[in-house]
């Protein structure tokens, strides 16, 4: 690969950071939204509604623009809405007639630089002469876990030495982190997912190929099988380790965080030497394992290392589709990977929504609410088996293809070869009886 592209992954890994400071600085905020602005929580939970929203709205919309303007320019505004949404974070509550008025502008030019990182980044990566696309892509998704936990650890270490009342200080420190890379991205060299001359496949054309709706459900299920249980890690770590929420809110999604992450980091570094589906299909029945060992088993402490498991178990689910769609949709382009992101964001919306649900309607029995998730891993797996057996069923038909077009191809010779010959001897009789 060339060496200059390896700045443009550097800076695809620093995005998704850059990502992970958006999705979860802000709720580090909450409880001081409340007391500083009186902000009721039901509105301030809100904002979590809206961020993902909006995000989800950019999945959909950017399929009709990214193309068109590039991945460079798309770059630049995201990584621009990122540090605008920040600084308004620090000023708009302040000057604003509503405080919440302003966190939901702040949330609103964040959230769209956020969206439009989701559907970039992995394009962008994809798209670099690497030799083993799988890697980057595991390792790629890997530095999102990296950046949620350092945001927690990092922010939370600044609260406790200089107090939460400085938190508009490390907002802006934290903007720095989207200002750099984007003076990084209007250098490094930036491939194209097609060829020239060629065109990604449309919205229509995707909609009609079998693989690629397997494969959104398969989305679906990675990002549903990964929240439904990150959700409630915090619960587990408490109840589990015996802690207070202080430290079960920092102990139980830390763990879930870096066990996720330490799994897409060692197939980004062993991928060569490891095969991608039966490393995801281990990895499913690992989930499984892990939701049985949470919901089934009576031991808080079983519990907990069940909630790790399954931190461990979902690390390649995400980036392993994506690396499967690139390979199997043949130039299904920014389209296909903004639609696969839009698969996800509601599997990770739909997970915990689904356990919450099921609680409820049984006495509040979480349990219960997360043996019902087991049903997205499994699924997963089954759209893992659906999805080889239809690539294989197209690679038949492909070689048969072949088959009959060499075989017609060698009868079109042979008779070829025989009308030459017939002409041939025709000739020379000919020539034998004038002469």
């Amino acid at each position: 690969m060339d060496k200059s592209y390896n700045k443009t992954l550097y800076a695809c890994f620093i995005g998704y950071i850059v990502q992970a400071i958006v999705n979860n600085f802000v709720p580090l905020l909450f409880m001081t939204f409340h007391s500083s602005y009186g902000i009721p929580m039901t509105r301030i939970t809100l904002l979590i509604t809206f961020n993902f929203g909006l995000q989800l709205l950019v999945d959909v919309l950017s399929v009709t623009f990214v193309d068109r303007i590039g991945y460079r320019v798309s770059m630049i505004i995201a990584h621009l809405c990122a540090v605008t949404g920040f600084v308004f974070l620090t000023i708009l509550p302040d000057i604003c007639r509503s405080a919440f008025t302003g966190l939901l502008i702040a949330v609103a030019v964040y959230a769209v630089g956020g969206g439009l990182l989701e559907v970039l980044v992995s394009p962008i990566v994809e798209a670099c002469p690497t030799k083993n696309k799988e890697k980057a892509m595991s390792l790629l998704h890997s530095f999102y876990c990296w950046g949620h936990v350092a945001v927690v650890l990092v922010s939370t270490f600044f609260f406790q030495m200089f107090g939460i009342q400085y938190w508009k200080i490390m907002a802006c420190i934290w903007a720095v982190v989207p200002f750099v890379n984007m003076i990084f991205f209007t250098k490094v060299p930036i491939a194209s997912l097609m060829n020239e001359g060629e065109k990604g496949l449309t919205v229509k054309q995707l909609f009609h190929n079998k693989i690629f709706w397997v494969l959104m459900v398969m989305t679906i299920c990675a990002g549903a099988s990964e929240q439904a249980v990150s959700q409630w890690a915090s619960t587990f770590a408490e109840t589990g380790l015996g802690v207070s929420k202080t430290i079960g809110d920092l102990a139980g999604p830390m763990l879930f965080a870096l066990l996720m992450g330490s799994a897409r980091a060692f197939y980004g570094k062993y991928g060569e030497q490891i095969d991608l589906e039966h490393f995801m299909t281990g990895s499913c029945i690992l989930c499984i394992i892990a939701y049985f060992c949470i919901s089934l088993v009576p031991s808080p402490i079983v519990g907990f290392i069940g909630c790790a498991l399954c931190g461990l178990s979902v690390g390649i689910m995400w980036p392993g589709v994506f690396s499967k769609a690139a390979a199997y949709v043949a130039k299904g382009g920014t389209a296909m990977f903004a639609l696969l992101a839009l698969a996800g964001d509601i599997g990770c919306s739909g997970g915990p929504t689904v356990v919450g649900m099921v609680s409820s309607v049984l006495d509040n029995n979480l349990k219960i609410g997360i043996l019902s998730g087991v049903i997205f891993p499994v699924l997963l797996l089954t759209g893992m088996t659906d999805d080889e057996n239809e690539t294989k069923s197209q690679k038949y038909q492909t070689d048969k293809n072949f088959k009959f077009n060499d075989t017609l191809h060698t009868s079109r010779c042979t008779a070829r070869e025989n009308e030459t010959y017939l002409r041939y001897t025709f000739f020379i009789g000919a020539k034998f009886v004038c002469f």
